[in-house]
């Protein structure tokens, strides 16, 4: 983990983690042009098992990351945002480790992801990471806009 930024579990709920999670939702809908961009399920404190925020060296919430699980050893990545200013720092690989450790203490040996077309530099990021595209999944299947990933554990 990138010693630079504390990354920590976080309800759901909290202030900082609920930012975050507005600032991608418009960051998200300027990029598509509407707020109907996601398919499935939007994630909730009910269906999602961790939820992590990334607070810089002056403890500032810079960025966020949540589990939910799926089929018996898959999970998938929701909810993954790095604030425009703190990009290019290591925060977004310490926040994925981190996810990447909470779910091999769970049990998951297969991460999965969706991402859009137009976020080339997410995908860009995931395949640095180690993901691979995958076919689509779930709630993805049959989407244009959905670009999905995945990540054997080990």
């Amino acid at each position: 983990m990138d010693v630079r930024f504390l990354v920590e579990s976080e309800p759901w709920d909290g202030a900082d983690g609920a930012r975050l999670r507005a600032a991608q939702r418009a960051e998200l809908d300027a990029r598509y042009g509407s707020d109907d961009h996601e398919p499935g399920d939007a994630p909730t404190a009910q269906s999602v098992s961790v939820f992590l925020v990334a607070r810089d060296a002056r403890g500032v919430a810079v960025g966020c990351g949540g589990l939910r699980l799926l089929e018996p050893g898959s999970a998938e990545i929701k909810r993954m945002y790095v604030e425009p200013a703190a990009r290019g720092s290591g925060v977004a690989t310490a926040i994925l480790r981190a996810l990447e450790h909470e779910a091999r203490r769970l049990g998951v040996v297969t991460m999965l992801l969706e991402t859009g077309t137009a976020q080339p530099e997410a995908m860009r990021f995931y395949e640095r990471e180690g993901y691979h595209r995958t076919e689509n999944f779930g709630p993805y299947r049959g989407e244009p806009l959905s670009v999905c990933y995945a990540r054997e554990l080990r």
